[in-house]
């Protein structure tokens, strides 16, 4: 059979959201491809294609299926039911597409589709479900955003009509880009491809290093009639990229040498049809297996992977004062401990994807990404281009959590597009995506901290081994942001901190959440608990003892008057610890069989933005003549929330209502630089240019109409009306383009650190103390979580909903970080063998808002989406040793992992 034949297919004919169809299809094809490419349906998601992560859900005669397992001759003569024929004539579908808006359950909103849709299965057959209900009926399908409580809450509160009026700064408004992820009009990376685009395909390394070489390609191309095939002999710039100047380490395509599992050596273009019958195993390149080096200890002593680092050390970080020799060697008790934590996979349900198009002489690339402007300037070098001849248009992105500032599609697709003068697409495969996409770092801490006898910190030395894998990325933030947070939010007088990022052939390690706090505070928070136990003390007293307060010098000497906000969390917690603990022990006493109930707190902090850094934002808008107000807001929202926050900032500094404001998103042709969203900084500085942009219109505006600074602004078509206590002015709007307009920066005041990692590095930290109450079964191993209780400083909560779903969120992942997440490279390549939290494992999440005011802040507010999930793991890790003395010190914390160090402690 020809292909040709095979693709031609047979006539399917079905029910898509009450309109008959009939489409040609090979009978075998995937029902989601079927419907996204056939018959048009883009709100069915594509998370893995093996059934494991339930994006793709649909409903089949009213019951739900993933599509991606389903073939599409199986949908003949049925009745097929999508997010958004539902969203749009189903009563359930309408009810929950109100339900989300109201709790803000869809957070980045690739996973909405295939939460909704299951919820609507389930809402047919019982009207007002319970918990476990809504569990049990959407376990199928995994969120990497919300820790699930939010989705939950409206499912079980779909039948409400409560409504979410707008606001501006602290209300907990709906998210202004909310409709479209719950009514299935949402856009990702593989939604936008014009039709007709050829696809893309990367050829990538089989082994851990490799030397390779390639035969005849050519011929391989004709003979399989593709239209082009790329190498590294064909990039027209430098074939380097990377993040962090003097680190751009990494090729588009290897030359020569493989240096991880997953690295690209070519790229193959064809028709989607035709590539997706091709197997690239066929493509002639040899391999040749070279020794490899994939743990730190290895790295030391292997081949060099960077000629100019010597023992493959990529860098190294430090932060002294002090004498902590002799503060240890002078303390009451010291504790000490070796800690390890592994490869964490990002895991966002979208897997990297986009297109690219050549308009004249300049190269255009839509695609999900955390970082528009750095993308831009790297693409340019690839290619040859200066920066304004690239054009990079975000698309809506499904989840980031800092693996998508880093290049991925667009330098592929920027070539083939460029070259063919042809649109080209392309989407990552669930394996492709794991096995070649930046990892939290693996670490390995020997941390000794000193303890006076009345409880008070005397001394710390830390020393953390981090595998930053074959190329640079991030890694030079992570060495050098650990020492500065390695103490915690706590006073030391005497202390050191050493850091060292070793090369090894294992995928990049790069930026995810943290950026390697949360692998310091595992060690940090767990010997804490073990400084209180020598002494006797309260492990909540001993942080409260300790915690650092306006006025005092963190590790680097820095001062803050304003927003040292950790013992207010810890008090926050101080009555939940209270009752739990009392709840503990009374469930101790009665020994019911193996099960013992242990509560565990651990305290984090964050410094928001880049480290003793430069880190503007800008923000520009206007006003027309016709009356709207346009916000061209550059900073990328990956679920986390900034189009919203950023909207009610800018909405408060105008004086105007936030439903007036339309926004401009993020592209590097319309709106100004805002910076990357990563470590916590967009609504802290794009925040403060938002309101600096606000105030500055509106000052313009009081100004022309010669009002004072209470005056009330209301702009309509051809005037702005005021209104100043009992008088009232109109300013007139005439003009082309904007009658008015505004552009304002923020760059946080920072210092550079000092040989011994002295200085100012952020302007302003985030503090979050969090409580875990589980149960261990000791004869298992298992753990089962009950609540976390998560007190967060935040200066001020410009909207308490996100507020709400970034900790619950955050939380999920430090769950996953502490219980079950290592990825193994050539192992743990899906969601099926890489395990994050599903919604049966995040328990219920109570946050504490807590708003000490920042004097930087807008509004006094301070970013958030870091901090929600550092204290999580060792909070988890400390409440395992009170249940059952065991105490784990390399995670995860599986449940053979628990069970041989309960063994351990009772030896």
């Amino acid at each position: 059979m020809s292909l040709d034949q095979v693709t031609d297919g047979l006539a399917i004919s079905f029910d898509l959201n009450g309109e008959r169809l009939s489409l040609s299809a090979p009978p075998a094809e995937r029902l989601s491809e079927f419907l996204r490419e056939r018959a048009g349906a883009r709100d069915v998601k594509v998370g893995c294609n093996a059934g494991d992560c339930g994006a793709c859900t649909v409903l089949v005669d009213g019951l739900p299926v993933c599509s991606c397992t389903t073939a599409a001759a199986q949908v003949e003569g049925r009745r097929v039911e999508t997010q958004s024929g539902l969203a749009k004539a189903d009563p359930d579908g309408q009810a929950l597409v109100a339900a989300f808006q109201r709790h803000q359950a869809a957070q980045c909103g690739i996973c909405t589709p295939g939460m909704m849709v299951s919820a609507v299965a389930l809402l047919r057959e019982v009207a007002e479900p319970s918990e476990a209900q809504v569990q049990d009926a959407l376990g199928g399908v995994l969120c990497r955003c919300t820790g699930y409580r939010k989705i939950i809450d409206a499912v079980r509160d779909a039948k409400g009509s409560a409504s979410v009026a707008p606001g501006g700064v602290g209300t907990a408004m709906a998210r202004v880009d909310g409709l479209p992820k719950v009514t299935g009009t949402e856009a990702f990376g593989d939604d936008v491809a014009p039709a007709g685009a050829l696809t893309l395909r990367v050829i990538r390394s089989p082994h851990h290093r490799a030397a390779f070489t390639f035969g005849d390609i050519e011929a391989w191309r004709a003979a399989n009639g593709l239209d082009l095939v790329l190498t590294a002999a064909d990039v027209p710039g430098v074939n380097r990229f990377g993040v962090i100047p003097g680190f751009e380490d990494q090729p588009v395509m290897a030359e020569g040498e493989a240096k991880f599992r997953g690295e690209a050596v070519a790229a193959v273009v064809g028709a989607g049809e035709r590539l997706a019958m091709l197997d690239l195993a066929d493509f002639p390149v040899r391999w040749t297996p070279l020794p490899h080096a994939l743990t730190p200890e290895e790295g030391l002593t292997a081949a060099l992977l960077h000629e100019e680092r010597a023992g493959n050390i990529m860098c190294r970080g430090l932060v002294q004062r002090g004498d902590a020799e002799a503060a240890l060697a002078g303390a009451a008790h010291v504790v000490e401990g070796d800690f390890s934590t592994g490869f964490i996979e990002h895991g966002y349900i979208e897997p990297e994807a986009g297109f690219a198009e050549r308009v004249g002489d300049r190269i255009e690339v839509h695609c999900c990404t955390q970082a528009p402007y750095m993308n831009r300037d790297a693409v340019a070098k690839v290619m040859g281009l200066a920066p304004e001849g690239v054009r990079i248009v975000p698309t809506a992105v499904g989840g980031g959590f800092g693996s998508k500032l880093d290049l991925t599609t667009q330098p592929f697709l920027a070539l083939a597009a460029w070259k063919l003068g042809r649109p080209v697409r392309m989407a990552f495969t669930r394996t492709e995506s794991i096995s070649s996409s930046t990892k939290r770092h693996p670490s390995q801490v020997t941390m000794r901290l000193g303890v006076n006898a009345d409880g008070t910190l005397a001394g710390a030395d830390f020393f953390g081994t981090f595998n930053t894998g074959a190329y640079a990325s991030w890694g030079p933030t992570v060495a050098n942001r650990v020492p500065i947070h390695a103490s915690g939010p706590y006073r030391f007088a005497d202390y050191r901190a050493r850091s060292v990022a070793v090369h090894t052939n294992c995928t990049p390690s790069g930026a995810f959440r943290g950026f390697g706090v949360p692998q310091s505070a595992v060690a940090q928070e767990q010997l804490l608990d073990m400084a209180a136990e020598a002494l006797g003390l309260d492990k909540l007293e001993i942080r409260r003892r300790n915690a650092l307060t306006n006025g005092d010098e963190t590790v680097t000497g820095q001062v803050f008057d304003t927003g040292m906000g950790i013992l207010d969390c810890l008090d926050a917690l101080k009555p939940h610890w209270d009752r739990a603990k009392a709840e503990a022990a009374a469930f101790n006493a009665a020994a019911i069989g193996t099960k013992r109930r242990g509560i565990g707190v651990a305290s984090g902090w964050y410094g928001c933005g880049n480290t003793s850094m430069s880190n503007p934002s800008t923000i520009r808008a206007g006003i027309t003549a016709d009356g709207r107000i346009v916000l061209h807001q550059g900073a990328v929202d990956i679920g986390q929330g900034s189009n919203t926050v950023i909207s009610q900032i800018f909405a408060t500094a105008l004086g105007v209502p936030v439903e007036r404001i339309e926004r401009v998103s993020p592209d590097t042709d319309l709106t100004p630089d805002a910076g990357k969203t990563s470590a916590s900084r967009q609504t802290f500085i794009t925040g403060n240019a938002a309101r600096l942009c606000g105030e500055a219109l509106r000052a313009q505006v009081l100004r022309l109409g010669n009002v004072s600074e209470a005056a009330v602004i209301e702009i309509t078509p051809g005037a702005i009306r005021l209104t100043d206590g009992g008088a009232e002015r109109v300013v007139p709007l005439s003009g082309e383009g904007y009658a008015l307009e505004a552009t304002e920066s923020y760059d946080p005041p920072t210092k550079p650190l000092d040989e011994n990692g002295q200085g100012d590095p952020y302007a302003v930290f985030g503090t979050t103390a969090q409580m875990a109450e589980l149960e261990v079964d000791t004869a298992l191993g298992t753990v089962k979580l009950l609540k976390i209780t998560a007190a967060h400083d935040v200066g001020k909560a410009i909207n308490p909903l996100l507020v709400e779903g970034q900790v619950e969120g955050g939380v999920a992942q430090g769950i996953g970080l502490a219980l079950m997440e290592e990825f193994l490279p050539g192992r743990t390549e899906n969601l099926h063998d890489y395990l994050i939290p599903t919604i049966g494992d995040v328990p219920p999440v109570d946050t504490l808002i807590v708003e000490t005011g920042d004097m930087h802040g807008p509004y006094g507010a301070k970013g958030l989406g870091e901090h929600c999930l550092i204290p999580t793991a060792p909070a988890i890790l400390n409440a395992i040793a009170d249940a059952c003395g065991a105490r784990v010190h390399h995670l995860p914390a599986t449940p053979a992992t628990v069970r041989a160090a309960i063994l351990a402690a009772a030896t």
